[in-house]
């Protein structure tokens, strides 16, 4: 990128600026009560991979630092929603993993997001979205290589 103002560099990232923004209010008032958006993520992505993860993996994976995964996964703990326990070969290390109760937490909140995404999907045409999802992750994937 040129080292002028670029009007189409700046303007992609307003808009992604701003959608994150918009996309994370609507995320948090939809969201069950005391259940922060990054619980449902962390939740969410062990629902996903199932097994158990480290704190150290999370955490490079959200792109936040290990004490503020830490913070996150001792909320979660509190709430029952994970088991953290340490790796039997080295006492340093931890693993994290999705409990039956975080599993049904992470499912109510599925459900509660889902009317309102499902209102900008439909608002958008899911063809456009379809279209759209592919540059995104290649967004994505571009700015986790300039860390």
């Amino acid at each position: 990128m040129s080292t002028k103002n670029d009007p189409l560099a700046i303007a992609l990232l307003s808009e992604i600026a701003m959608a994150d923004q918009l996309a994370r209010a609507r995320l948090t008032r939809a969201l069950p009560r005391g259940m922060e958006v990054s619980h449902f993520m962390v939740l969410n992505h062990l629902a996903h991979v199932g097994g158990e993860r480290s704190p150290a993996h999370l955490a490079r994976l959200f792109h936040v630092t290990k004490g503020a995964m830490t913070n996150t996964l001792n909320k979660l703990e509190i709430s029952g929603y994970v088991h953290i326990r340490p790796d039997w070969d080295d006492a340093r290390r931890k693993f994290v993993g999705l409990s039956p109760a975080g599993a049904a937490a992470r499912d109510q909140a599925v459900r509660a997001i889902t009317p309102v995404f499902d209102g900008v999907v439909a608002a958008l045409g899911s063809e456009r979205i379809r279209t759209a999802l592919p540059i995104l992750r290649d967004l994505r994937l571009r700015l986790e290589e300039d860390d």
